[in-house]
């Protein structure tokens, strides 16, 4: 399972929904479906953006635990 840390690294930069979203171009119910992990795909534009805009790598927003069977 992927699990997003977007909301973490959004307090960790003190920055707020609506801000990333402007920054982003994106619609707030987007990125709040990316933050709540209820998106089912996103471009890697809109991760380097992220990355780019939080200061972050990758694996600051993104974490993998495997499923227990």
């Amino acid at each position: 399972m992927i699990i997003v840390n977007l909301d973490v690294m959004m307090a960790k930069r003190k920055i707020t929904l609506t801000e990333l979203a402007q920054k982003l171009d994106m619609t707030m119910a987007n990125v709040s479906n990316f933050k709540n992990g209820k998106a089912k795909a996103f471009r890697f534009t809109t991760l380097n953006a992220l990355c780019e805009i939080l200061d972050c790598q990758p694996a600051d927003l993104l974490e993998y635990i495997p499923d227990e069977e």
